[in-house]
């Protein structure tokens, strides 16, 4: 899209934000805005069709320059280069968020209101110096997000989910139903997908266990990455999803599609929100199902929420081995609770047990993670999916996390230590072609 296309659209939604957000809350105003704004106005006015970054990057910082050069009080040069840098980012990024996602610091950010900005940075949120115009301002950057997704948000559909070009998770809610404004969170991802040697070097797991894991993916094991919000689910997702053999087909079904596969063979699949008729959604469990007919190697659902849990199990009993997916949950025993109650949303009239002979014929293992008081996120449990003892799915851990105490820095310290119980599954990997030494499990 030509820069004038984009200034011409962001004019029009600068024109549309008080109409669309009743309550405006408008932040001191710094002293050179009117002059960004006249710098603006001028963009839109001489622009023309024009491509690259790199072009647009410097048509904006000829025409500011010419623009406050006709100023009566002249600009300092210091001054001069904020202005210009800030408007770089407003036509070619995310306004005054952009330095925030560009800092590879900073894990989170979160806009409460214009004059409220905080960032997640090693686990902990800081309030930054970061602030918008108004509201008007936060829905702008709101629409440059969702408008190219084919996604809308208004009075009508005040919520949104979406992502970035990089798979950064986005999520917008505005008033009527945010009282203070509009409210933006942005769960950022790494430019480069981590790796497990990443994880290993932040202490989520160990070597041995990556090891482990990567012979059960491999081994095409059915495995739930379990954990609450901002735990790391993703990204130990993404990290399991790396050892997918290349020469298998994956199809990845997601709300937003934010994993970061890097086989060659992989389809990905993203839900679509209803129209502004009501009409026309497509939900989770539609592209589950679908997934079924495009002859998958794996299937890789985001995030289990509801009824597609169903869909879920069955594939993962019917053929399509080494299936992954996240789910919320706080331990592994109540992620298997949770998917009792996610396989009764999808309106299926089933008896609890034959719900649970389901769980315990398709899941094998559940990785527990969790997001430590310290702010740090480990893999706190390891634990096989053994099967049924009467009425009641049995579990067994294989590796636990041992918390010691904390150092010096506040850090939480800990082991992640194996129990010493071989898995049951080990006859299944095996059968695969996977080897795992007896010493992987002996306790140490």
């Amino acid at each position: 899209m030509s820069l004038l296309k984009r200034l011409e659209a962001q004019k029009q939604v600068e024109s549309a934000g008080p109409e669309k957000v009743k309550t405006v809350s408008v932040v001191k105003q710094e002293p050179y805005q009117n002059l960004k704004v006249r710098i603006h106005k001028r963009l839109v006015e001489e622009m023309r069709m024009q491509e690259g970054d790199q072009v647009l990057e410097e048509a904006v910082a000829r025409i500011a320059n010419t623009v406050m050069d006709e100023e009566a009080v002249p600009v300092p040069r210091a001054e001069r280069s904020r202005v210009i840098a800030e408007l770089v980012d407003e036509v070619l990024g995310y306004g005054p968020i952009d330095p925030l996602l560009k800092d590879d610091t900073i894990s989170e950010v979160m806009v409460n209101s214009p004059n409220q900005v905080y960032v997640e940075r090693k686990g902990k949120l800081v309030l930054s110096d970061i602030q918008f115009r108004d509201d008007a301002h936060v829905m702008h950057v709101i629409e440059k997000i969702v408008a190219p997704l084919g996604r809308r948000i208004d009075e009508s559909s005040p919520m949104v989910d979406a992502r970035l070009p990089d798979g950064s998770r986005v999520n917008a809610i505005i008033p009527p139903l945010a009282l203070r404004g509009p409210c933006i969170t942005i769960r950022k991802f790494a430019k480069d997908p981590l790796t497990i040697h990443d994880l290993v070097r932040f202490g989520t797991l160990t070597k041995e266990m990556g090891e482990f894991l990567q012979a059960c993916v491999e081994g095409k094991l059915n495995i739930v990455v379990s954990g609450g919000t901002g735990s790391g689910k993703t990204t130990t997702l993404n990290v399991l999803s790396s050892f997918i053999p290349s020469d298998e087909r994956i199809v990845t079904v997601e709300d937003a599609a934010e994993l970061q596969l890097r086989q060659e063979h992989v389809v990905t699949l993203e839900t679509r929100p209803a129209n502004i008729e009501g009409k026309g959604a497509i939900t989770m469990r539609d592209l589950v199902r679908n997934s079924l007919r495009m002859r998958p190697d794996r299937i890789v659902v985001g995030e289990v929420r509801s009824g597609e849990a169903l869909d879920m199990l069955q594939a993962m009993n019917t053929g399509h081995d080494g299936s992954l997916t996240t789910g919320h949950a706080n331990t592994p025993r109540d992620m298997l609770s949770r998917l009792e109650t996610m396989v009764l949303m999808a309106g299926m009239d089933l008896p609890v047990r034959a719900i649970r002979e389901q769980i315990a014929s398709a899941v094998d293992l559940i990785v527990q993670q969790s997001r430590l008081r310290d702010g740090s996120r480990r893999i706190t449990h390891l634990t096989e999916v053994q099967g049924m003892e009467g009425d009641v799915v049995t579990l067994q851990d294989i590796y636990i996390f041992e918390q010691t105490g904390k150092d010096e820095q506040g850090k939480i310290t800990g082991r992640l230590r194996p129990t010493g119980i071989r898995p049951k599954f080990i006859e299944k990997l095996t059968a695969n072609g996977i080897h795992i030494p007896t010493e992987a499990f002996l306790v140490n």
